[in-house]
């Protein structure tokens, strides 16, 4: 049997991500991660969405591609073996970045699926005995479409208001606790404001209630300390891509816990367990498992740089922008994500106005529609309000300099925008 190797070198010490002919190609210190480009940089400031993949776990992963590309589930020979090994081997590393056990770990094609496979399966596992579920108004698409669909077999899902502030109405939730209430799903970070919810006390309650939770740790792993014994979850589910891995893995984490067993969704041959079949990415398991190890080793000096770099961002924007909001503010947020409110100014009219930064007005999963922030709108925005807002989220790759740069360019564009707006002129005059 061929041994696996154990190390994941560290991370370089400065690696980059420019516009070229090819958008994902990294630059980093190395000349196999470097390549000149002749067209202009853009700076990239959508990492809530995706991040790209770093040299080291690109490196980690190329081999089971070519020469030890075999399947995971083959026993029968060394190509089997290796790939089983590299799967063991990312487990372990991810576990250990959510002090977690490996065997609790299921992997799965993203955070999507997870939600999926835990909210769906569960739901399976229990519709004889309780059919009612709560989450907040604030989550992911995927859970609440998930709840939504679920309302055909029976199920009652209760919708939870949060303040303005994002954090959830505590009152609110003591009461939509029910003796039938199957599971709660509570987002630890929020995609669009960075907000944090206090998964421990709202797991805390919903335990003492009998109820399962689960959170969806998605935007939170990689960027804060997560450990699932703190949290006193039942599940919680994240993906690679928002780490520096690969996109298309993720991971659902279960608890060790009577009646937790969700049914799964993939019936084959019976990979992870029989918790979900089909044949195992090893590629992005491995690049996931690479990524995680990164995190870990560079996780409290990577979040203290990142909010400051951010708290500075915000301290200059707040200086040259008259009326600027920060969306989430008041309370504990990612250490890299502004979810900024310009007034008079619609986000879309400002990102037309700056096509060298790459900026989001929400979710990246939720792009494609027209309509406003669901988040937003839970906070209390109105549609016209969330429609001023820009989501900016940086990276390890974010430098100071570009972020002051762009504070300046933003001042410069809003105060355009509002000399063409009659209604900023109007309420400026009467003010």
């Amino acid at each position: 049997m061929f041994e696996q190797e154990t190390a994941v070198p560290r991370p370089t010490a400065a690696w980059r991500v420019r516009k070229t002919d090819n958008p994902s190609v990294i630059l980093g210190a190395s000349n196999r991660n470097q390549m000149s480009t002749p067209t202009p940089s853009v700076l990239y400031l959508d990492y809530n969405a995706t991040c790209p993949v770093h040299p080291q776990v690109l490196e980690a992963m190329l081999p089971y591609f070519t020469s030890d590309f075999g399947n995971a589930s083959s026993r029968t020979h060394p190509w089997g073996w290796r790939a089983a090994q590299a799967v063991d081997q990312a487990r372990a590393q991810l576990a250990a970045l959510l002090q977690a056990d490996a065997e609790q770990l299921v992997f799965t094609s993203g955070a999507t699926e997870a939600l999926n496979m835990a909210i769906k399966g569960l739901a399976a596992s229990w519709r004889e005995k309780k059919k009612h579920l709560i989450c907040w108004s604030t989550e992911h698409k995927a859970v609440l479409d998930c709840c939504k669909a679920l309302r055909r077999d029976g199920f009652e899902t209760t919708y939870l208001p949060v303040l303005p502030s994002g954090q959830p109405d505590m009152a609110a939730y003591r009461q939509a606790l029910q003796p039938d209430t199957l599971l709660v799903c509570g987002m630890l970070a929020n995609n669009e404001t960075g907000v944090l919810f206090p998964i421990a006390e709202l797991a805390t309650l919903a335990r003492a209630n009998g109820s399962f939770f689960l959170c969806d740790a998605t935007q939170a792993v990689g960027k804060i300390p997560v450990d699932v014994g703190a949290l006193g979850v039942d599940m919680l589910v994240c993906s690679a891509h928002k780490l520096y891995g690969p996109k298309g893995v993720g991971a659902l984490w279960m608890a060790k816990r009577a009646g937790l067993k969700p049914q799964p969704l993939l019936h084959g041959g019976g990979h992870e367990a029989g918790w979900r079949s089909g044949t195992l990415n090893v590629p992005g398991i491995v690049g996931m498992g690479a990524a995680a190890a990164l995190a870990q080793a560079n996780l409290s000096t990577s979040a203290s740089s990142q909010q400051a770099l951010r708290d500075g961002f915000e301290a200059q924007l707040t200086a040259s922008i008259p009326a600027l909001r920060i969306i989430g503010s008041e309370g504990t947020r990612l250490p890299n994500t502004s979810n900024l409110y310009f007034e008079a100014c619609e986000a879309a009219n400002l990102i037309k106005s700056l096509r060298n930064l790459a900026l989001a007005t929400g979710s990246a999963c939720s792009s494609g529609s027209a309509q406003p922030s669901h988040v937003l709108l839970a906070m209390g925005l109105s549609a016209q309000e969330a429609a001023c807002c820009l989501r900016i989220s940086i990276g390890t790759p974010t430098r100071a300099e570009e972020l002051a740069a762009c504070a300046s360019q933003l001042a410069e564009v809003v105060a355009q925008r509002r000399t063409e707006s009659p209604a900023w002129q109007i309420d400026r005059k009467t003010n």
